[in-house]
């Protein structure tokens, strides 16, 4: 039977040395588990909140009449959480049939793994993101007439009917968007697990400076 990682942690995660700091490794093992089990927990959520959030988006979209939008915010969307599902499935595969730090080790190795495909992704999410909501509005009749209102009366703005102007903007923030897209995925994801990555590393450091003190 597979162990769960109450009954590896019990083991502790000094191996041989546990029984030099029986109360220091509970305490770690402790620590550890609720670190995993809370990250597991919210990564969940998360995922769950992104399928739901994109059923959201694709209806009102289609409500107030801009569905290019909805539609490709429902792909990606979709597309970024059965990336995640399947590196989920990864953290499955870590060896459990070891002691509890190198669990937390291999744990945070995946983590790792697993913030490195992001960042690359958000290089072309967010720019993704941009482009959803300009050709969302672009194929919008209101935004159309809003657009012609604005440059109608001056055809300096236009190069063979495209508003040369606005397309280079937009061309300016999608490049942009691009070059800082792993940095505005750190920043995100700081704000949701900061407390968990900084207990994780905390505790990594913590039990490497007692492991050599043994």
């Amino acid at each position: 039977m597979e162990k769960s990682i109450e009954s590896i942690w019990k083991e502790g995660f000094l191996e041989n040395d546990a029984l030099v700091a029986p109360k220091l490794n509970n305490l770690y093992t402790q620590k550890s588990i609720h670190i995993i089990d809370k990250f597991k927990r919210m990564f969940k959520i998360n995922l769950n909140a992104l399928v739901a959030f994109s059923f959201f988006v694709l209806v009102v979209a289609f409500f107030v009449k801009i569905p290019v939008m909805g539609v490709m915010m429902f792909i990606l969307l979709n597309v970024i959480v059965l990336v995640n599902k399947k590196l989920f499935k990864g953290l499955n595969k870590i060896d459990k049939n070891v002691s509890s730090y190198k669990y937390l080790k291999s744990f945070d190795n995946w983590m790792k793994d697993q913030i490195l495909i992001n960042m690359k992704m958000s290089r072309y999410i967010y720019p993704y993101i941009f482009l959803a909501m300009i050709f969302g509005f672009r194929f919008s009749n209101d935004f159309q007439e809003t657009l012609s209102r604005i440059l109608g009366t001056h055809e300096i703005y236009y190069i063979y009917g495209i508003p040369v102007y606005w397309v280079i903007t937009m061309s300016i923030i999608v490049v942009l968007l691009a070059i800082f897209g792993g940095r505005i995925y750190k920043w995100d994801l700081n704000l949701v697990y900061g407390r968990i990555l900084k207990k994780l590393e905390e505790t990594i450091a913590d039990m490497e400076e007692l492991r050599a003190s043994i």
